[in-house]
């Protein structure tokens, strides 16, 4: 491998649910750091032994799966976080961010590095560019016993709290992340080299978009290469919440001549010269 290949080579690894690293030479970006949400195995997403060296700390939204662990990452990393503007609150010249661990809408004191972006607004730090996009968080519906619980997103509301997506500029890379979004029209166009967006709504609005949504997304954005995510994923007493038929869905993306990849927990694609190489990970978790 050339000197001029190695230098803009990028390396992407999930950890189920939206948790991502995006890494190249100089820069290593923690997407939503949270927790598995399986009762039988509640821990980190992204394992501890990859804290220490990140640079960067994105949150989508204040749910646990995507916010458990942000404040401790980027404590850990001395890296910024970067939310959107209705997670972060300034008081008195204290900044307040909303408690990763924390019920309903507490905010808890944050000494670190903090960036909060509303839709449109950018910020650059250690050379990446970080635009918010609009993204919707949809209703959860859950069954108990029998009986089902919807809760829907809203100003008061944990569910979803704070919802945005990220545009990122690394290099001569495009990458976005859509976090646990509903369809939206305004994503035209956005053409990213990478594409990371969530498959496994219910229909009916709920959750995030479906697979058939997702796909309309694509068309939409026209990005490169698709990664689709938060799918398929434990969640309390289930194993395997929101199934999708991924590889249905990697067909239809690879019939627009668009490039998918599905990824499970620890699996990492390298990206040289648009080529990009797969590895299954090292420590795959149950889901």
């Amino acid at each position: 491998m050339g000197a001029a290949e190695s230098k803009h080579a990028m390396k992407i690894r999930h950890f189920l649910y939206n948790a991502f690293l995006i890494e190249d030479e100089e820069t290593k970006i923690a997407i939503d750091p949270g927790l598995n949400l399986w009762i039988f195995k509640l821990n980190s997403l992204i394992p501890k032994t990859e804290w220490k060296d990140i640079t960067h700390v994105l949150v989508t939204h204040g749910d646990p799966d995507h916010y458990w662990q942000a404040d401790r990452v980027a404590r850990t990393a001395n890296a910024p976080l970067i939310l959107s503007k209705p997670m972060v609150k300034q008081a008195e010249g204290a900044t307040y961010i909303l408690g990763p661990r924390r019920r309903g809408l507490q905010f808890v004191p944050y000494a670190g590095k903090v960036f909060s972006l509303d839709v449109g607004e950018s910020v650059n730090f250690n050379g990446i560019q970080i635009q918010g996009l609009l993204t919707i968080h949809g209703p959860i519906e859950l069954r108990i016993f029998g009986l089902k619980q919807r809760k829907a997103p809203g100003p008061e509301e944990r569910v979803g709290f704070g919802s945005i997506g990220f545009k990122i500029q690394i290099k001569n890379k495009t990458l976005v992340n859509l976090g646990d979004s509903l369809l939206q029209r305004e994503w035209t166009g956005l053409e990213p080299d990478v594409l990371m967006l969530p498959i496994g709504g219910l229909g009916k609005h709920t959750w995030t978009m479906d697979a058939n949504e997702a796909l309309e997304a694509v068309k939409l954005i026209s990005p490169k290469l698709v990664i689709p995510c938060h799918y398929s994923v434990p969640f309390l007493w289930k194993k395997r919440m929101c199934p999708v038929d991924e590889q249905q869905f990697k067909r239809k993306i690879e019939e627009l001549g668009i490039e998918c990849k599905i990824m499970r927990y620890g699996d990492t694609i390298e990206i040289k010269n648009n080529h990009v190489n797969y590895r299954s990970g090292s420590s795959p978790q149950e889901s």
